[in-house]
């Protein structure tokens, strides 16, 4: 009789077990915690949505401009994968031991272009442009956005950048927020990235001018597990995942390159 009592509770525990929904497994495991660039938001929706219903493992994506999600990790000493929006702040992680150069992957690239609102009220035809009297130009903040600081170097590099600072009338902490400016007018012409005009609040909204090859500044978007990480077994199979010939189909899909532009 015992033992009759004892199976039927063994198999009601593990009809439980079995139908726990996936769900309720993410729910309750420890989240992978990634600091991404906020330009890479589109894509990065996407790739969490599909790797966590492939290795039922939490993702929680934090966004930000990528100065400020360098200064989230040095100062939590937490966290798992870092995407910013340019290497520049990866090789500043490794050397300051913020992230390891093991494991670390190409995902893609990031190319900078002028957007303007729909129909050029401007007229704006080159990067000179932007430095014509009377334009109104949003730039990035160069300590917060990777796009700030990569727009200061193209400027520079045309010896534009004292003229146009002269026309810069806002400086947002987010490539998000260039976007907005852009489309909704309050500006002639930002310098972003290309990839922004592909999503749906910008369609019909805004236009690309393509910065000319010489005075470009084409930006590599690598992806490396946090120092700090109690998970780097799974935060090693995220980066691998996004990295996958999968994963960069998406990246293709929202608009960023992932062979090099000549």
């Amino acid at each position: 009789m015992c033992i009759k009592i004892w199976r039927a509770v063994w198999l009601t525990m593990l009809l439980v077990l079995v139908c726990v929904p996936a769900e309720r497994v993410l729910a309750e495991q420890q989240p992978l915690t990634v600091y991404v660039g906020a330009g890479l938001m589109k894509p990065m929706d996407e790739l969490k949505a599909q790797f966590e219903e492939r290795y039922k493992i939490p993702v929680q994506l934090i966004y930000g401009g990528s100065g400020e999600l360098f200064g989230m990790i040095a100062t939590r000493k937490t966290g798992d994968v870092f995407i910013p929006g340019a290497e520049k702040y990866t090789r500043d992680a490794v050397k300051q031991g913020l992230a390891r150069i093991e494991g670390e992957r190409l995902l893609c690239y990031h190319v900078p272009v002028i957007l303007l609102p729909a129909g050029n009220p401007a007229k704006i035809l080159s990067l000179q442009d932007l430095a014509r009297p009377g334009v109104r130009v949003a730039l990035a903040d160069a300590k917060a956005a990777a796009i700030g600081k990569v727009a200061n170097q193209i400027l520079v590099k045309s010896e534009l950048a004292e003229a146009v600072a002269k026309n810069t009338v806002v400086r947002p902490s987010t490539t998000n927020q260039l976007l907005i400016y852009a489309a909704t007018g309050q500006v002639d012409a930002c310098i972003a990235w290309e990839d922004q005009a592909t999503w749906g609040q910008a369609r019909g909204k805004v236009e690309i001018l393509p910065i000319p090859a010489k005075q470009n500044c084409i930006k590599t978007i690598p992806a490396s597990v946090v120092t700090y990480s109690q998970q780097k077994v799974q935060a090693q199979t995220f980066i691998d995942y996004i990295a996958s010939p999968e994963g960069k189909s998406l990246w293709l899909k929202w608009g960023f390159p992932v062979t090099k532009r000549k």
